[in-house]
């Protein structure tokens, strides 16, 4: 994939760039995997507004993702690389030898036609998942489980992965996309290879109205705001509005919010901050 930038013929096409859609091979779901969403407007049941700054935006449908991959030994085959609005990789729709399709996310050099499996004790290959123990080490993995049978819940979006750098007892270790080094249950699964789309990362979106497209709507500084919004507002004039925080307080450089006594703490062997 390649970033793919615009001719100025306006201002907001002057510094925008998308990712190339190249490995898109087509834009009609698969019907049986998708579920209706319901957009909030940051809103809740009483129709008060519990979080600002949400709103509008394209409607979606959301596509069922399978994160679990256990269907084991079953061979299946990628009939297609999509684009999927709820996540920033591509998706993959595999259907199984015996007739189920499913849709994963898509790992990086996946091309329609290739065959992917899981199970205990399958081929390192791209698009293969299988439980960690089982993985050679210095592998680069994704989609990667923190309890066994619950799914996967890290390295999932765009140009993300982890690398395994050893195996101690029932726990691998691994190097995670934030820096940190955390221990992880063996038996969980994980899948071989590195999310696609990596180039999103690199998009520039160019003007105002690609945000409101994502359902984003403006976002003003503490600064600009009265006394009574925010604890950096008032002042005369431009003022600077002193500690920079957060509008309930909470310093924002420097202040650790993470819990001490966490229960996963214990896991962690060198924290992404050092």
């Amino acid at each position: 994939m390649a970033i793919k930038k615009f001719k100025p013929v306006t201002p907001g096409t002057r510094h925008r760039s998308v990712v190339a859609n190249d490995d898109i091979t087509t834009n009609v779901p698969e019907k049986s995997l998708l579920v209706p969403l319901k957009s909030t407007g940051g809103r809740n049941n009483q129709g008060k507004m519990t979080m600002r700054y949400i709103g509008g935006g394209h409607k979606r449908q959301y596509r069922i993702i399978d994160f679990k991959r256990d269907k084991f030994n079953i061979p299946c085959v990628v009939k297609t690389i999509e684009y999927d609005p709820n996540r920033t990789a591509r998706i993959a729709l595999v259907a199984y030898k015996d007739g189920e399709k499913r849709y994963i996310v898509a790992p990086k050099g996946l091309k329609v036609g290739m065959e992917l499996i899981s199970g205990e004790n399958v081929a390192p290959e791209i698009g293969n998942a299988m439980k960690m123990k089982n993985i050679p080490l210095g592998t680069f993995i994704h989609c990667i489980e923190l309890q066994p049978g619950r799914g996967a819940q890290m390295a999932r979006s765009a140009g993300t992965y982890a690398q395994l750098l050893a195996k101690e007892g029932k726990y691998v270790v691994l190097s995670l996309p934030s820096g940190e080094t955390r221990r992880v249950l063996a038996e969980g699964m994980a899948t071989i290879g590195t999310v696609s789309n990596e180039d999103h990362m690199n998009i520039s979106l160019g003007k105002a109205g690609v945000s409101r497209h994502k359902g984003r709507r403006p976002r003003n500084r503490g600064v600009s705001m009265n006394p009574v919004d925010h604890p950096m507002g008032g002042g005369e004039g431009r003022a600077s509005g002193g500690i920079p925080r957060s509008r309930k307080g909470i310093p924002a450089k420097g202040y650790k919010t993470r819990n001490k006594k966490k229960h996963s703490n214990k896991y962690i062997i060198k924290d992404r901050r050092k």
